[in-house]
């Protein structure tokens, strides 16, 4: 933890992915999925997730974003590039 005037840095909130602009370069902190984040069920959307390498400490970065509204994204994690959209992005947490 680092120091800043004799007082410890308190550490970076998260913030879901959806809500990061084109170019963010982060890790993920958390996956904490609710029944708005998609019309799948709340486990099936965080399995799939996991599979796709989206786990806690995994860098992110967001490389690509569509032309209307934003949607979808793509992403790189770790070295693979996975498009998804921003409402299922809004269950990664990311500092």
């Amino acid at each position: 933890m680092t120091v800043k005037n004799g007082h410890p840095a308190k550490p970076a909130a998260s913030s879901p992915l959806g809500h990061a602009p084109r170019g963010f370069r982060g890790r993920i902190d958390a996956i904490a999925v609710g029944n708005e984040t998609s019309g799948l069920p709340e486990g099936e959307l965080e399995r799939r997730l996991i599979e796709l390498g989206f786990t806690e400490g995994a860098a992110i970065q967001i490389l690509h974003e569509g032309a209307f509204g934003r949607d979808p994204i793509a992403v790189r994690i770790n070295d693979a590039t996975v498009a998804l959209r921003r409402r299922e992005a809004m269950a990664i947490l990311v500092i």
